[in-house]
């Protein structure tokens, strides 16, 4: 499975790189829907379907609505020197890559192996949960109860999206 996610975290690097690259807006576009879903798909290979439902959906209507925003757009190309404040940029962005870099890192050397089973917290879900929630589904129980702020967020997070998407549907209906 290592393997697997490194490929596709290969395959979200270059799409990444090729949308900051990319000649025409809607290329770009849709190279960072590639990451989008490239990062779906990492979500349902680690088994977190709950995530990748999220991501999903959200990414689904960015993407619809970064589309229309490009199609709606002008076409023309606005030219680009370089100065010293661009180079300036440049190099903190390098910075700020490289320290990100490194403690990223660092936050790994201290994590558990891929694969090893921790029972950190879900040692309270598996071992009480039905006298804790009172709930015979040891699922819903854990979603509605121990996790219920966290399926709130998630509930709030598909419903703003969906009614962004409406909203400027129905302000682009209009004109």
């Amino acid at each position: 499975m290592e393997l697997t996610i490194s490929i596709i975290l290969g395959f979200m690097i270059i799409g990444a790189i090729y949308a900051l690259h990319a000649k025409d807006l809607l290329s770009a576009v849709m190279a960072m829907g590639i990451v989008g879903y490239g990062l779906v798909i990492c979500f349902l290979l680690l088994k977190a379907p709950d995530l990748a439902i999220v991501q999903i959906v959200v990414e689904t209507i960015t993407l619809v609505i970064m589309v229309a925003v490009v199609l709606d757009s002008t076409r023309e190309e606005l030219a680009i020197t370089l100065d010293r404040r661009a180079i300036l940029q440049m190099i903190a962005g390098f910075i700020v890559f490289a320290g990100l870099f490194y403690f990223f890192i660092l936050a790994i050397e201290h994590l558990d192996p891929l694969g090893a089973h921790t029972l950190r917290m879900s040692e309270t879900y598996v071992n009480g949960a039905v006298e804790l929630t009172g709930s015979v589904n040891l699922v819903t129980g854990v979603l509605f109860d121990f996790r219920a702020y966290d399926t709130l967020g998630e509930a709030v997070i598909l419903y703003t999206a969906a009614l962004g998407v409406l909203t400027l549907l129905r302000i682009k209906g209009k004109k």
